[in-house]
């Protein structure tokens, strides 16, 4: 099956890093950052999601994007977006400098699996206001995939977008990035949704999910992933597949959390208090369950 083969492909060529008890990580994934206009999904939680990694900013937590984290097929120019959130962009370049930021590219920022483009689009930007150019995430390196060994239980987690083997998103994916740049960026403002999307189609998640758990019944780790959007943590007996969710629900963003070698399903969420005040509050929805046990 080409999805097992793409996702191999992935994992053979995924950098490793160690982790231990003592390591904070939470991944997000298909934040989907645009130029905060109404085709923007990310646009109605950036204060949402900005809040959230303020608090893991200031808790010691490495960030890690699992893909599509900005919106290049409806967005040709990458400075649109950093230009438009570019409080976020400070915020993770605070990360970074603190070498507490990774990166992965999806389908949707798979411009990034290209070095002219990452150099091009990441490693600097010119500030209109200042007329100065300025480092943004200097020598970065995008990855497809990565191998996150956890020292105390010797067990490894790959971490991988999940588009590998989707085939419109995969193999014809420049087909797919045309008909979003100018078609469906603009029916989904009106309530269109991309029958192709994983995310909008309930049959091709399943399909999806299905491949990933054959991957997994063939090579004895765990898998986080994204891109179907669909936020997912294994219950009893289920073979250890993971899903961040997205950043782009209209009520809540999900994201997983690793801390103390314990894994956790979480979400951010503005609720009311009792006085009618909204807050934004934090919430495990599964977990936190040991590395070990999976």
């Amino acid at each position: 099956m080409f999805t097992l083969k793409r996702l191999n492909q992935a994992y053979e060529h995924a950098e490793h890093f160690t982790i231990d008890n003592t390591t904070k990580l939470i991944f997000f994934s298909d934040v989907h950052r645009g130029d905060n206009s109404l085709s923007d999904e990310f646009a109605h939680n950036q204060n949402l999601y900005f809040y959230a990694l303020k608090y893991y900013y200031a808790n010691g937590f490495t960030y890690v994007e699992v893909g599509d984290g900005d919106e290049l097929w409806e967005h040709s120019k990458f400075e649109v977006i950093r230009y438009a959130h570019s409080d976020v962009y400070i915020l993770l370049r605070l990360f970074f400098d603190q070498q507490r930021f990774i990166m992965l590219y999806g389908n949707h920022n798979i411009a990034f699996k290209h070095q002219h483009h990452i150099e091009q689009m990441l490693f600097s930007f010119y500030d209109e206001y200042t007329s100065f150019t300025d480092h943004l995430f200097p020598n970065i390196k995008v990855h497809e995939g990565i191998v996150i060994h956890h020292a105390e239980s010797n067990r490894e987690i790959f971490v991988v977008h999940g588009h590998q083997g989707d085939f419109i998103n995969d193999q014809i994916w420049p087909v797919m990035k045309f008909l979003n740049r100018h078609f469906w960026r603009y029916l989904h403002v009106v309530g269109f949704h991309n029958p192709a999307s994983p995310a909008k189609n309930v049959h091709k998640r399943h399909k999806i999910e299905r491949n990933y758990n054959k991957w997994l019944a063939l090579n004895d780790k765990l898998l986080i992933a994204g891109h179907t959007h669909r936020p997912k943590f294994p219950k009893q007996n289920e073979r250890p597949y993971f899903n961040t969710g997205c950043c782009i629900h209209p009520r809540n963003i999900t994201g997983i959390e690793i801390e103390n070698g314990e894994i956790a399903l979480i979400e951010w969420r503005i609720t009311p208090d009792l006085e009618g005040c909204l807050k934004i509050k934090r919430r495990v929805v599964r977990g936190p369950v040991p590395i070990a046990d999976f």
